[in-house]
C-alpha cells in the first residue's frame, strides 16, 4: 500500500486566498482592515523566522501587521503593558504572544492578559473552557489546521476511532476536543500510556504530536489509517555533507517515520509541507473571524468551525 499524500501546503494556499477575499470585502463594505499583532520577546532564532513568515503572509493577505519586538530583559510589567495597549487598540483584531518566552516571564500570565476576543491563538483560559464545553471559541491554529485537513479528506468524521499522541495544551488537548466535537471516539495517549503501540494501532485517525523524531513506526499504524504528523524536528543529516564549521547538515523530520509509515497508512501528512503551512493560514483566518465579530458581522461559515 502507498499512502495518499495530504498536501497541507496546497490547502493552506487556498485558505489564504479565501482569507484575502474576505479581507478585501471587509475593506470595501466596512472600511476596516483586519489587523494582527505579534509580540516577540527575546532573540530565539526559530521564533524570529516564524514571526517573519507570519508578517509576510499577513501583508500578502491584505491585512495590517503590527509587530512589537522586546528585549530578552523585558520585565513582566512591561510585557503586560504592551498587551494591554494592544487590547485597547481598535486597529488590532488579533493578538498573539510568540512562545516560548524567556524563562523569567510567566507564559500563562501573558496569555491570559490578552483580551479573549483578540486571542487568535486560542490559548486564553476562557477560550480553552469554551472549546471544552462545545461553545463558540477561538481555536488553537495547529489543531484547527489538522481538523480542516481531515475534513477535506474524509468529510464526516463521525464514529471514527481517533488516537492523539501527546497531551500538550497547545496541540494534544485541543486536538482531542476538536475530534470529540466531530463525533470521533477519542483516546489521548502519552508517555505514561501502557502499550502505546497497541493503542495507536487501533486508530482510524492517528495524530502524532509528541516532539520525538520518527517515534511512530509502521508497526504502530493500522493499515489504511490516516496519519497526521504534527512534529517538526531537526536532526543531523551527515549524508548531506557538512557545514563550514564541520558539523553535519540537518534536515526536518516529523514524529512519524515517514517512509515506512507511508507503506501502511491510507493517507499521511509529510514533514515539511503537511500540517506546518496550515498553522499561519488558520491564524489569518482566525483574525478575520475576530474582526467580523468585533463589527457585529457574522463571520464567513467556511472560515469557522
Amino acid at each position: 500500500m502507498s499512502a495518499k499524500i495530504i498536501d497541507g501546503k496546497a490547502f493552506a494556499a487556498k485558505l489564504r486566498a479565501r482569507v484575502a477575499e474576505e479581507v478585501a470585502a471587509l475593506k470595501a463594505s466596512k472600511a476596516v482592515t483586519p489587523g494582527l499583532a505579534v509580540v516577540l520577546v527575546g532573540e530565539d532564532p526559530a521564533s524570529q523566522v516564524y514571526v517573519r513568515n507570519k508578517n509576510a503572509q499577513t501583508l500578502e493577505a491584505g491585512m495590517a501587521s503590527f509587530e512589537r519586538r522586546m528585549s530578552a530583559e523585558t520585565t513582566e510589567a512591561e510585557l503586560l503593558a504592551v498587551i494591554n495597549e494592544l487590547n485597547h487598540d481598535p486597529a488590532v483584531h488579533g493578538i498573539l504572544v510568540q512562545l516560548p518566552l524567556p524563562k523569567h516571564l510567566d507564559s500563562d500570565l501573558a496569555i491570559n492578559a490578552i483580551a479573549p476576543e483578540k486571542d487568535v491563538d486560542g490559548f486564553h483560559i476562557s477560550n480553552v473552557g469554551r472549546l471544552a464545553t462545545g461553545q463558540s471559541a477561538a481555536v488553537p491554529c495547529t489543531p484547527l489546521g489538522c481538523l480542516l485537513l481531515l475534513r477535506d479528506l474524509h468529510g464526516d468524521l463521525s464514529g471514527m476511532d481517533a488516537v492523539v499522541l501527546g497531551r500538550s495544551n497547545i496541540v494534544g488537548k485541543p486536538m482531542a476536543q476538536l475530534l470529540l466535537s466531530s463525533s470521533c471516539t477519542v483516546t489521548v495517549a502519552h508517555s505514561r500510556t501502557r502499550d502505546i503501540e497497541a493503542v495507536s494501532r487501533r486508530a482510524d485517525i492517528l495524530v502524532a504530536a509528541v516532539g520525538r523524531p520518527e517515534m511512530v513506526k509502521a508497526s504502530w499504524i493500522k493499515p489504511g489509517a490516516t496519519v497526521i504528523d504534527v512534529g517538526i524536528n531537526r536532526i543531523d543529516a551527515p549524508e548531506r555533507g557538512t557545514k563550514p564549521d564541520g558539523s553535519p547538515k540537518t534536515r526536518l523530520v516529523g514524529d512519524v517515520a515517514y517512509a515506512e509509515a507511508a507503506e501502511v497508512a491510507g493517507a499521511i501528512t509529510p514533514v515539511p509541507g503537511g500540517v506546518g503551512p496550515m498553522t499561519i493560514a488558520c491564524l489569518l483566518a482566525g483574525t478575520v473571524v475576530a474582526c467580523c465579530r468585533s463589527l457585529g458581522v457574522a463571520p464567513p461559515s467556511d472560515l469557522t468551525l
